[in-house]
């Protein structure tokens, strides 16, 4: 070996037992604001508490049926499963990062015949050149020494990468466990509508028939029985679109679990109630919030990576140093390969530097710190919806709780009113007109509160998205 390089080659090997030295700017710092680390401007309802939130919350309605299909779902579930394969193949991109760290080899072995032009080599007399057959095995090896850090760069990025895909993984979870519980939710609703239309079909029926009977005694007139049956007949148009709804929501289900529509659970099309809570919702704070949704911690990873691509970029403005070396034998014959005069072998440094285009990297680095800005700007915006879609859900289910609350009311006084009508109808002090109006009244009350109950539900699963739940009870994608 040439002693001249020895010199080159410690400092070199030294540099291998340091820590590689990356180039290019820190991680801009992904803050989060003070204002959001406390308590949910709506936790002060009655309806949530301030205790931790719930990773299994859909256990809190203490439904059965709902409790399997979102297992099911979190196990069956296609877009689940299509995220768990992307964030194998961005662990398997991290592991070829790493490998970067390890040295490259290529093993040969070669076998030759060839014959010399006599052009090229004179010969006597013009005779034939002999054919030569040459044997070649060996070993090359080399390793770049990552002293600009553009290795260790890739590396973090890469590992930025798998992690904002674990948390996409997450998101998925999260959305998956959410719509499946609205959808049995949105069919236990649409079944309990149906049945309040059903009841007030019943009554109007037999409103029809006693103004149909007064009709055909002489005492009643053709005018109340048109009336009756016209809200009869409105009454029952209402059932068609919450028929639609109500299988809608079923297939919906069905797809969410993996499933066809025709192998929809029939334990959901049976429900005749949306789940109901028992007890104020698990909110948590600000700050819990932050740390449990998955939606934050990707935009934070995008931005590790932006930033790790940056020093990536910033290092090849920067030589390329390479350890290499190779051995072998090289003879005449196979079976001379092992002989030791026959050995061969090489070993040096490689520095590669394309200083020409130094316009080219520069350009690749604005690049890469535009993007990085943009993750910045993403990550910040993410907390804020984070926090916006929290307050949003918390205000709208407390002010449907409120509403629901007065509908009861309306409800019962309608319901007080029509009964009054009808005696005083009975006794000839109200005209049928009265009696009609206050049915009608007590259709409309019973048919919005059927609907506030569905929304109560809809914006309780809201919330339990917002506040990250679902994801902690999963099985392991790598299981």
């Amino acid at each position: 070996m040439n002693r001249k390089a020895l010199p080159f080659l410690t400092a070199s090997s030294a540099a291998l037992l340091l820590a590689a030295c990356a180039v290019g700017p820190r991680a801009p710092d992904a803050a989060l604001p003070l204002q959001a680390s406390g308590a949910f401007i709506g936790s002060q309802s009655a309806s949530v508490s301030t205790e931790a939130a719930r990773g299994d919350w859909w256990r809190l309605y203490n439904d059965a049926t709902l409790d399997g299909l979102i297992q099911q779902a979190l196990t069956e579930n296609n877009e689940l499963e299509a995220a768990a394969a992307n964030l194998r193949a961005v662990r398997a991109s991290l592991s070829e990062a790493r490998a970067g760290r390890l040295p490259t080899t290529n093993a040969n072995a070669a076998f030759n015949r060839s014959q010399a032009s006599t052009a090229t080599v004179p010969t006597a007399g013009g005779a034939e050149l002999p054919e030569v057959d040459t044997y070649s095995v060996g070993l090359d090896v080399s390793y770049e020494v990552d002293l600009f850090g553009r290795v260790g760069s890739t590396i973090r990025a890469a590992r930025a990468d798998a992690a904002a895909a674990a948390e996409a993984l997450e998101v998925v979870r999260i959305t998956v466990a959410a719509e499946t519980a609205r959808a049995y939710a949105d069919t236990c609703s649409a079944n309990a509508q149906i049945a309040v239309a059903q009841r007030t079909i019943d009554l109007q029926g037999r409103t029809v028939d006693l103004t149909q009977r007064l009709l055909d005694g002489g005492s009643g007139n053709g005018l109340d029985v048109a009336r009756a049956r016209a809200a009869l007949e409105q009454t029952r148009a209402s059932l068609p679109p919450l028929r639609a709804q109500r299988d809608g929501a079923l297939f919906r289900l069905a797809t969410l679990t993996g499933r066809t529509p025709a192998e929809a659970s029939e334990a959901a099309r049976g429900c005749q109630s949306p789940p109901q809570l028992s007890q104020p919702i698990p909110v948590g704070d600000g700050a819990a919030l932050l740390a449990r949704r998955p939606d934050v911690r990707q935009a934070e990873a995008r931005l590790a990576a932006a930033a790790a691509r940056v020093n990536v970029a910033t290092a090849s403005l920067y030589p390329s140093i390479s350890l290499g070396g190779s051995l072998g034998s090289t003879a005449l014959d196979a079976s001379d390969l092992s002989d030791d005069a026959n050995f061969r072998f090489s070993v040096g440094p490689l520095i590669s530097w394309n200083f020409p285009n130094i316009a080219v990297a520069r350009a690749r680095i604005k690049q890469a710190g535009a993007l990085t800005d943009a993750a910045l700007a993403t990550f910040d915006q993410t907390v804020l919806t984070a926090l916006q879609e929290t307050e949003t859900a918390l205000s709208s289910y407390a002010n449907e709780l409120d509403r629901r609350t007065a509908l009861r009311t309306a409800r019962d006084q309608a319901a007080t009113a029509a009964r009054l009508s009808r005696l005083r109808f009975d006794a000839g002090a109200d005209s049928f007109l009265t009696v009609l109006d206050s049915e009608r009244t007590l259709a409309g009350a019973d048919a919005a509160l059927a609907a506030s109950e569905a929304q109560v539900t809809t914006y309780q699963i809201a919330l339990f998205k917002a506040l990250a739940g679902g994801w902690d009870q999963a099985p392991n994608p790598e299981a």
